[in-house]
């Protein structure tokens, strides 16, 4: 639904919206910080590379998130990529809840954040802006440390649903 026969464009719904963004595949990540007193963390799945140089990335929380108000305050973070095997993780940080860290192994990265165990990679970053976007907000935030484990696979969102990439790193 983009527009009408007379050229007006029409306004998506959610439900629709939804359906169609969809189809475009995600990786997983969940978002961390430490206040000093505990940890904190989020799933979300908008993370990009926004640029190299300087090295920043972006994630868009949700303007209802409980989790990101505490973060913002902390003002370092990590940003853990899920592995395949991680779909408990993702569903434990995507629920409403103090104790989302229960039964999760974890270390606390360069900059304090959480790095959680068995993740595909993990970025330190501190942030630098936000910006109000509708229901979310964009979050940019500038890497200042990161690493990758190239044998594991990632866990990856589709049309609605959980998966993994079976292809090869090479292919």
């Amino acid at each position: 639904m983009t527009a009408q026969s007379g050229g007006a464009v029409l306004v998506p719904e959610g439900p629709h919206m939804r359906h169609v963004l969809g189809h475009f595949c995600t990786g997983i990540a969940v978002i961390t910080a430490h206040d000093g007193n505990r940890p904190i963390g989020f799933t979300c799945q908008s993370v990009t590379s926004v640029s190299l140089d300087p090295p920043y990335i972006s994630f868009c929380p949700a303007a209802t998130s409980t989790s990101w108000p505490l973060i913002r305050a902390v003002g370092t973070l990590c940003v853990n990529i899920l592995a395949a095997e991680q779909r408990d993780v993702c569903t434990r940080f995507a629920t409403r809840g103090d104790d989302k860290f229960s039964g999760v192994s974890w270390k606390p990265g360069a900059n304090g954040a959480p790095t959680v165990d068995g993740t595909l990679a993990s970025i330190e970053a501190d942030i630098e802006f936000e910006h109000a976007a509708g229901d979310h907000s964009i979050v940019v935030a500038r890497v200042t440390g990161l690493w990758a484990h190239e044998e594991r696979r990632p866990l990856l969102f589709y049309r609605g649903g959980y998966g993994a990439f079976e292809g090869t790193p090479d292919a």
